[in-house]
């Protein structure tokens, strides 16, 4: 590190697993580094809802080489956000918290970044922000309505009240049942005339059986037309429905935060996949990468975890190179 103590060889943007990978990678490297997190630590993932299972099993959502030891066939949320906690404690990462990134600027054969609290400047910036901060929105009438959220989190919340869930994908799927489960009068809206193909399989049966007895009902080939203070307008194969409601739940999916990528001069073209060499993880702006989920575009089913730790190690032999 230079006398400049604001100064880099590297600066992570996002403290989410493949940020905290960038840096562990960073520091085995002996380059100096730092993290700037927007929120908590792994903040996607304790915004995930609390009872969450992941898809994968621990060891392919291992990084640093650390152990993810748990007794269930496959983690849940609240064990990952410990697991990742501890890799932070282990290797001793620096990284601040609840700062925001507002503009990273190419100068010379260094970067300027300015955040919410005070100014760095990096030889190499590695944006690895995800995608979860952006909501897809419906674009309804009402959907600005407090009732109304794009991420759900704790279903105790909902005991006893007439809920709307949209989608019909894993998240969309989980909070329906986990509503239900508390007492909550359940309705399920889905663009699609089915589940979506990737509902997990043990997940699958559970709400088939439930649409199927009645105990949630479900709108296939509909769409949501308004939300109201106390119900919501509905279109579906059979008319126009009115359906008393207390709170809509629109697991309507996500996007990374283009305006974000744009404003540092990352190119997107019109499949809004930014531009970045796939060996590398360069973008066109020489010494700005993108690490993990935010590569993908609007594909957001397309990179996780275990598929793009190994961002990490490739962003830092490119540097090293």
């Amino acid at each position: 590190m230079s006398e400049n103590h604001n100064h880099y060889d590297v600066l992570i943007i996002g403290a989410g697993p493949i940020g905290m990978a960038c840096a562990i990678e960073a520091k085995k490297a002996n380059l100096s580094y730092i993290i700037i997190e927007k929120g908590a630590l792994v903040n996607s993932l304790f915004n995930y809802p609390v009872f969450m299972t992941f898809f994968s099993t621990s060891q392919r959502l291992e990084i640093g080489g650390v152990p993810f030891v748990t007794i269930n066939p496959k983690p849940n949320r609240n064990e990952a956000v410990e697991y990742y906690r501890r890799v932070a404690g282990k290797f001793d990462l620096h990284i601040n918290l609840f700062e925001t990134v507002n503009q990273v600027t190419k100068n010379g054969d260094s970067f300027a970044v300015n955040t919410s609290k005070t100014d760095y400047t990096a030889k190499n910036v590695i944006v690895a922000t995800g995608f979860y901060d952006v909501p897809l929105l419906m674009n309804v009438k009402g959907e600005e309505l407090p009732k109304v959220t794009h991420y759900y989190k704790d279903p105790h919340l909902y005991a006893f009240q007439n809920v709307l869930v949209v989608g019909a994908n894993n998240s969309g799927v989980d909070a329906a049942l986990e509503t239900y489960r508390k007492g909550a009068n359940v309705t399920m809206v889905v663009r699609s005339a089915e589940l979506g193909k990737n509902v997990k399989y043990w997940v699958r049966p559970d709400i088939e059986n439930r649409i199927k007895e009645g105990e949630i009902t479900a709108y296939f080939d509909s769409e949501v037309l308004e939300i109201k203070p106390n119900e919501v307008i509905v279109k579906t194969p059979a008319g126009v429905k009115t359906i008393p409601n207390d709170f809509v739940i629109a697991m309507t999916g996500y996007q990374p935060d283009f305006n974000m990528l744009r404003k540092f001069g990352i190119d997107l073209p019109d499949s809004l996949c930014p531009a970045y060499n796939d060996e590398t993880m360069e973008t066109n702006v020489k010494g700005l990468y993108l690490a993990g989920v935010v590569c993908g575009g609007m594909d957001t089913h397309k990179l996780f975890i275990e598929n793009s730790r190994i961002h990490a190690e490739m962003i830092v032999k490119n540097i090293l190179g």
